[in-house]
């Protein structure tokens, strides 16, 4: 290193004197060599002037004598290397000297004419010609000059031979001290000083070296003594800790780590980590770097199972820091290992609760969604096909309401253990809630087996099931969706075969259905109708059509009967019994009855003010549905704002309203019979048509089904007969208990008379009129009454 520095600083001199020193040098020889040269020509120039006045007459007079005599003269000078006159006429030629000069020696050469002043002018005789030396560079100087030239140089190298011996003495000497203390410092390890004090930048230097030095020394004590200190806090910490190389090999274990695994610290350090996971998690722990922790990201996380010394396993959590993986801190790794065993033990067992239905203790529909997965995937790595069956019971929630939900839950578990019957040990059922239940049969041809198996289940619930002395009937809804024929996934799958369970309800119950694509229409239709139905509250589009109510005495308009309608700004009127269906099982059938029972009620607000029809009543047909505490209420609120006396009301319900039994609808009936409104049963004679409803519901009304009416004059002699006898019937029983009696769907005038024979009070139908709005039925009304006033008058 000295001899790099020091031949460094000697290059940087030496390139000094040559790039700066030596130009100057070489620029004051050419301006002194320049000088000199000028000087000779001029003293030159002078000798030949003086010489070529003197040549002018003898050169006349061609005095040969005297121009070799001022010839000698000029050649004297040092300078003049050779001297030739020659005359005009070419006749005299005087050369000195007389050899010949060497052309290549550096010279210059003057040439001057000679005049003569002669009595007729001045006259040119001749022509002088000199050449003149041109000296070398140092040749031109005089000793004096040299000297100085000298002492120059001389000057030069001394200050040259300072510069490095200074640089020697205040850098290269310091350097080598310092050099000298780091590599003692490097080989023992020891910190060595630099022995150098100085007032210079050298003196600082090694002064803060040794300053360095001190506080190195300081901090690598305090550095021991925290290794000293993590190392017991590593060990005394009770935590498995241990650490790993990139190549996941043991480094270091904490002692906690080997108390709790039984092993020996030379045993383990330096064996890969996978050597203590079970086989089969090896891959799952070599890939742990990819699960990083949600709420540190430079934690990385996996849970595998830990054989111990003594060759059990426990389950244990690992923590690793992912920054101290990637090549930081010497690429060593710290992890934290956790004792998870009664952990992952208590999440198999609440798993298996979370899976499980706790009444039936079959799968539930979190846990049969799962198993429907995995039965995918063995079906589609076996060839196999699959079958997810969709059972719901029929009239469940009856039985729960009548007979408490303890019966209702012992119907379940019987109604489970007569399923398991005809299922095969391998078949996985499941309760997916309430009264729904969900199959998966795999099989090469699963369809057959598939039907063969809903054909058994409704089979073994047509026995009654019995509850505390009560015999209760209980039927199923069975509908059957196959993979992959019908579906490509679970969720599809399930889909599908709840789908063909509906349909199987809406075909009448109590049966098995397959699915196939016209359910996905009537699906869509469906879908289509609730967004109907959705925008028709919202855009207000349900309207309360009326028709009249006829006396069939006189013809005689005694009533409306209010029907809702849904007016699609596009479709136009939609089918009502679709809507109502839909709306009772969605639930929107509430909000529907309360927007046309205040429309219907204010359109007999405007009826009343036309003549004659001002004590006609108004027909509102009530879904079960709507039957809630407050409806007597809301009611009240109409009939007072729009003037209406309750007497003018009629609640229509049919027999499925009664066949529920339940008190809330008897103490609904009961409020509204007492606050003045009539109850009209109606559809009479489709049902049970239980007569004992006449005697235990204030009925005032019965409404008879237009089936019958149309049978009077269709069908054969027979059927035409014994409809007039059950017509007849039904209007003696209802006048001997005080109802009055209304027949529907009166088409002809044929059916119109044999009604009235038959002693029924009112009817209604397209014979009188079809349902039409309101304005549509004033304008009828006004026209019917113009009429009338003519004729009378």
């Amino acid at each position: 290193m000295m001899h790099s520095v020091e031949n460094r600083f000697i290059a940087i001199i030496c390139g000094a004197m040559l790039i700066f020193v030596a130009p100057l040098i070489a620029l004051f020889l050419t301006l002194s060599t320049e000088r000199v040269a000028r000087e000779r020509l001029q003293n030159t120039n002078i000798l030949m002037e003086a010489g070529t006045q003197a040549l002018g007459k003898p050169l006349w007079d061609f005095d040969t004598d005297g121009i070799e005599q001022i010839a000698r003269s000029l050649i004297a000078d040092v300078n003049v290397m050779s001297v030739q006159i020659s005359d005009s006429s070419h006749s005299i030629s005087v050369q000195l000297p007389m050899i010949t000069i060497d052309p290549t020696l550096p010279h210059t050469t003057l040439t001057k004419e000679i005049f003569y002043n002669s009595q007729d002018g001045r006259k040119a005789v001749g022509t002088l010609q000199v050449q003149v030396s041109s000296p070398g560079l140092l040749s031109r100087f005089s000793k004096d000059e040299l000297a100085v030239f000298a002492i120059l140089i001389v000057a030069i190298g001394i200050v040259f031979a300072a510069a490095i011996i200074g640089n020697r003495v205040t850098i290269i000497h310091p350097l080598m001290r310092l050099t000298s203390a780091i590599e003692a410092t490097r080989r023992l390890g020891s910190r060595h000083h630099v022995d150098w004090t100085s007032d210079d930048e050298m003196g600082s230097l090694a002064h803060n070296f040794n300053e360095m030095q001190n506080r190195l020394e300081r901090e690598e004590k305090e550095l021991k003594l925290a290794h000293s200190r993590a190392t017991d806090i590593y060990n005394l910490t009770p935590s498995m800790l241990f650490s790993l190389d990139p190549a996941n090999r043991i480094t270091a274990v904490s002692d906690y780590w080997l108390i709790a695994t039984g092993y020996d610290r030379k045993a383990v350090i330096g064996r890969t980590f996978t050597d203590f996971v079970d086989e089969h998690w090896h891959e799952t722990y070599r890939a742990r770097r990819t699960n990083a922790n949600s709420n540190h990201p430079n934690i990385c996380e996996v849970t595998v199972p830990f054989i111990k010394a003594n060759g059990e396993t426990m389950t244990v959590l690992i923590l690793e820091m992912k920054s101290a993986t990637s090549g930081e801190r010497g690429a060593l790794s710290l992890s934290v290992m956790t004792d998870v065993t009664e952990l992952k033990q208590a999440e198999s067992r609440n798993h298996a609760q979370a899976i499980t239905d706790h009444l039936t203790g079959l799968l539930n529909r979190q846990g049969f969604e799962a198993a429907l997965d995995d039965a995918i995937r063995s079906a589609d790595e076996q060839d196999m096909q699959l079958a997810c069956i969709f059972i719901d019971l029929d009239r469940f929630k009856w039985i729960n309401d009548n007979f408490g939900h303890a019966a209702g839950d012992e119907v379940l578990r019987q109604v489970v253990a007569r399923i398991r019957t005809t299922l095969r040990p391998d078949d996985t059922m499941s309760r997916l809630g309430g009264d729904e239940f969900a199959l998966l049969v795999n099989a090469a041809e699963v369809e057959a087996l598939a039907s063969e198996i809903g054909d058994r289940i409704c089979a073994s619930l047509r026995e009654p099931i019995l509850i505390e002395g009560a015999e209760l009937s209980v039927s199923a809804s069975v509908g059957i969706a196959l993979y992959p024929d019908h579906a490509a996934n679970a969720a599809e799958l399930l889909l599908k075969s709840d789908m063909a369970m509906y349909a199987r309800k809406r075909d009448g119950k109590n049966g098995m259905q397959i699915f196939d694509t016209s359910m996905l229409d009537t699906a869509r239709e469906r879908h289509e109708m609730e967004q109907n139905i959705e925008a028709g509250l919202k855009e207000d589009w349900f309207e309360a059509y009326l028709q009249p109510i006829v006396s069939l005495g006189d013809g005689r308009i005694a009533g409306f009967e209010a029907l809702m309608r849904l007016n699609h700004p596009e479709k136009g009127i939609l089918p009502p019994a679709k809507i109502i269906g839909i709306a009772e099982e969605t639930g929107t059938i509430a909000q529907i009855g309360e927007r046309v029972l205040e429309k219907a009620i204010g359109h007999l607000a405007r009826l009343t003010k036309l003549e004659g029809a001002e004590t006609t009543y108004l027909a509102i047909n009530f879904s079960p549905l709507q039957f809630e505490t407050t409806l007597p209420h809301k009611l009240a609120a109409l009939l007072l704002k729009n003037h209406i006396a309750p007497a003018r009301i009629v609640i229509e319900i049919t027999e499925a309203v009664l066949m529920l039994d339940n008190p809330d609808v008897h103490a609904v009936l009961k409020q509204l019979s007492e606050f003045g409104c009539r109850i009209a049963l109606d559809d009479f004679g489709t049902g049970y048509s239980s007569l004992s409803y006449l005697n235990r519901f204030p009925v005032d009304i019965v409404k008879v089904d237009q089936s019958f009416t149309r049978s009077l004059t269709t069908g054969t002699a027979d059927i035409r007969r014994k409809s007039r006898m059950l017509i007849k019937g039904i209007r003696t029983i209802s006048h001997q208990m005080g109802c009055t009696v209304v027949a529907e769907g009166v088409e002809t005038k044929e059916q119109w008379e044999l009604l009235r024979k038959l002693g029924l009070d009112y009817g209604q139908g397209y014979l009188f009129s079809r349902p039409m709005p309101i304005e549509n039925m004033l304008l009828m009304l006004e026209m019917e009454s113009e009429a009338k006033a003519t004729s009378i008058a």
